[in-house]
């Protein structure tokens, strides 16, 4: 991510506009960035991860398609590729 680049340079006197543009996006990213720096899907993930951890821990011998059946029990959707994306990160 970029984004906190743009911050150091700003804290060296560097301008946001100039810094932006060199890198290639606009300042209305990097300022919609600064108000919520966590995405709402990174945040969905890391809750999700969570409870593959929990579930993962209760029965460590079986992979992502075992986690993904016990989040559907437990009331949590969520696909095959996605649960396997986040246990293989």
């Amino acid at each position: 991510m970029v984004y906190p680049l743009v911050c150091d340079l700003a804290a060296d006197a560097i301008p946001v506009a100039v810094t932006c543009r060199v890198l290639g996006f606009s300042k209305q990213a990097f300022y919609a960035w600064c108000q919520d720096p966590v995405i709402q899907r990174d945040w969905d993930d890391a809750h999700l991860l969570n409870a593959a951890i929990d579930i993962h821990h209760d029965d460590p011998k079986f992979g992502y398609r075992f986690i993904t059946d016990e989040l559907a029990t437990r009331g949590i959707t969520a696909s095959r590729n996605r649960v396997n994306r986040l246990c293989t990160a």
